[in-house]
């Protein structure tokens, strides 16, 4: 029976459970292709467990590596760590080094060495150097795969052995031939327009651009960001301390792996910890992932509520309180947290050092005062003509006036702090902020209260 075209099929992952059940490897790749990458990821994800752990074994590795290259990377490595290990080393095998390293690098629930044994010794060994440095240096980012000659070659020679080797470089990034000395180290690098420009019996030393701009293999991610916004490259050599050529990292490359890092720490903020979060994942998965900040935030909240507790006689006399205390949380919570993402991104970007607390700090509180001031006569407007007490209305803006300084200098300085005892910032600002706040509001309120409490009854 022919099946109805994709667009009229309202649930094709039936469609392709179907395909699984019939192991039809070339109707199951093309129906997939024909999806598309938001629906084709859509349907893996509708999949149950026992087919979508046949996908991958049911594709050519060709095709198994497009459909990753589609689909979210949680998606991909959540169905790479179900796959037996020669699947996944068949299809690494048909990806480019550095994408090699990286999902290895990711992989939780497989057994890297056994992937390793089923690839081939070449390749393998190479996957085993490009992970033995962390992932977010030049060594980690960089691929293996690149074009080198010895200065003394000519030009028509370097353009022969290109075209005997074009099926090897389909799927590599090409944009420069580097050139060795005898010593084999990098002493130049060579654009393809002046390869092809040069007269063919010239060797490529005289055409080449001598002494290159290089990375070092220990470059950190944000030292490569900011090389990469200070030069137009596409693509830079990688060297050792001998200035011996490693590899090649990718603009887009970096581009990529700052977004992710930019992803994760905003997940972290979230209290999702330990990576993106799929539906399709096991439930005590996912449960164990979030569980790490409500867990948490249960005792701290217990200390902030230990202050109401304290007041009781004073909320009790003055119930419209309870009104006001979860709002000036609340609002304190947002100018903290606005603090918060400002630190961030400003040591995302090395405008800001650990060392630079007090600096930020200051800074902070000049926004504190004047947001406070603003925020407070505007609750103590709402108070007064709510309740009709003037002096309710300054125990509540005087407060949430405090507060947003507290808030603001705790949400400027924190991630500093923490960054500089080597803790996430992105993972414990949060819930350090809203306890710190919380408690102080609830003092602030009641204890106020509790000192005018004549004119407030």
């Amino acid at each position: 029976m022919t099946e109805p075209p994709i667009e009229e099929v309202d649930r094709p992952w039936e469609v392709l459970e179907r395909l699984l059940d019939a192991g039809d490897r070339e109707q199951l790749a093309s129906y997939l292709t024909g999806l598309g990458a938001s629906d084709a990821a859509r349907c893996i994800d509708r999949l149950d467990e026992e087919h979508r752990d046949l996908v991958l074994a049911s594709l050519e590795p060709e095709k198994a590596a497009e459909l990753l290259d589609v689909l979210a990377a949680a998606q991909g490595r959540e169905m790479l760590e179900h796959s037996a290990p020669e699947t996944v080393a068949a299809i690494l095998e048909e990806l480019g080094s550095d994408e090699q390293a990286d999902i290895l690098n990711s992989l939780e629930q497989v057994d890297a060495e056994a992937v390793l044994e089923r690839m081939a010794p070449e390749a393998a060994e190479s996957v085993r150097t490009l992970t033995s440095y962390p992932s977010d240096t030049a060594g980690g980012l960089m691929a293996s795969e690149f074009l080198t000659f010895a200065a003394t070659t000519p030009a028509a020679e370097v353009i022969e052995e290109l075209r005997r080797q074009v099926d090897e470089m389909d799927d590599l990034d090409v944009q420069y031939i580097y050139v060795n000395g005898d010593d084999g180290a990098l002493v130049g690098a060579l654009p393809l327009r002046n390869l092809v420009l040069a007269r063919s019996k010239r060797p490529i030393g005289e055409v080449m651009i001598k002494d290159p701009k290089t990375i070092a293999v220990t470059a950190t991610l944000d030292e490569l960001v900011d090389v990469f916004e200070e030069t137009g490259f596409l693509g830079l050599p990688v060297v050792d301390e001998a200035h011996r050529q490693l590899g090649v990292v990718h603009r887009s490359d970096i581009d990529d792996a700052w977004d992710e890092r930019a992803e994760m720490r905003r997940l972290k903020a979230q209290g999702i910890v330990g990576g993106e979060e799929l539906r399709s994942m096991a439930v005590w998965r996912r449960s164990y992932r979030r569980l790490s900040w409500p867990s948490v935030n249960i005792l701290l909240n217990v200390l902030a509520a230990s202050v109401i507790a304290s007041y009781q006689d004073t909320l009790s006399a003055v119930i419209a309180l309870a009104v006001f205390l979860p709002i000036i949380s609340d609002m304190s919570g947002c100018s903290g947290n606005q603090a918060v993402a400002v630190s961030m991104r400003e040591l995302t970007l090395g405008i800001v050092k650990p060392v630079d607390v007090f600096y930020v700090w200051r800074k902070e509180l000049a926004v504190g005062v004047l947001n406070g001031i603003v925020l407070g006569m505007l609750l103590a407007g709402t108070a007064w003509l709510w309740q009709g007490n003037a002096m309710l209305g300054a125990v509540v803006g005087c407060a949430l006036a405090l507060n947003t300084l507290v808030a603001v200098s705790i949400g400027g300085a924190v991630p500093l702090v923490l960054k500089r005892f080597n803790m996430d910032p992105a993972l414990a600002s949060g819930p350090i902020l809203t306890t710190l706040t919380d408690m102080c509001g609830f003092f602030l309120v009641l204890s106020l209260a509790a000192s005018a409490m004549q004119h407030l009854t």
